[in-house]
């Protein structure tokens, strides 16, 4: 009875030792939280493009590795416009927040990787929309042109607008000692379409506003882990 005890002891820690060997590399936390930086140009109805900064916070919801909704909240400034040396005169600052809501999937999600060292590399790719809202705040602008007396420029210096964003990315992810992606390096360019005419201040034509962003990030995991289909790293 006893040596039947000692066997099937064995049994058992071979089969849960064999388990968690089998689950390393599959496993991944829930939830990500992350900050990244921006530089930003618009584009509007000032002629004069300028880059800007931008800090950017995120909260991420993995549904797997590779499909994420992603909560984010940008806040910086925008510029553009040249009073002195355009026609126009229109010169701009706007201290602008943005909030977003985005779907983001990595090919890593819709193509077998295991095999292929390119299709490995290429799993972190990824596309992004989604919808959000910007808070416009002008706090400088110049409505009058120089070069074109009585010339006079319309717009509101503050205003609410809806956004659809258009990302595409790569997520660099690296992996902790269970083989789990605790830390993630997120580098992306991302093109914020508004539905109105108010980014810049500036009210003209019928072209609505948008704003580009080139973007580098970090995440961290945390929270809840839960395993994937297939093995993450390879």
């Amino acid at each position: 009875m006893r040596h039947l005890k000692k066997v099937l002891f064995t049994i058992i820690v071979c089969l849960v030792v064999n388990s968690a060997k089998a689950q390393l590399g599959y496993d991944y936390a829930v939830y990500d939280v992350g900050f990244a930086a921006g530089i930003n140009t618009v584009y509007g109805d000032a002629e004069t493009l300028t880059k800007t900064n931008s800090i950017h916070f995120n909260f991420n919801y993995n549904v797997s590795p590779f499909v994420n909704y992603v909560f984010e909240i940008q806040t910086g400034q925008l510029k553009g416009g040249d009073s002195v040396n355009t026609i126009s005169g229109r010169q701009f600052a706007n201290s602008f927040t943005a909030i977003m809501m985005r779907c983001q999937v990595q090919a890593g999600e819709l193509i077998e990787y295991s095999d292929s060292q390119l299709a490995n590399a290429l799993k972190n790719v990824y596309l992004s929309t989604g919808v959000g809202f910007v808070v416009n705040h002008i706090t400088t602008i110049n409505r009058y042109s120089s070069q074109l007396p009585g010339y006079y420029t319309p717009g509101d210096n503050n205003s609410n607008e809806i956004l659809i964003p258009a990302r595409i990315g790569y997520e660099f992810k690296l992996f902790n000692k269970y083989d789990q992606p605790s830390f993630k390096v997120d580098v992306g360019y991302q093109y914020n379409f508004i539905l109105g005419d108010g980014l810049d201040g500036f009210t003209v034509g019928g072209k609505n506003d948008a704003y580009s962003q080139i973007t580098i990030g970090v995440k961290f995991a945390l929270g809840e882990v839960t395993s994937y289909r297939k093995r993450i790293s390879h």
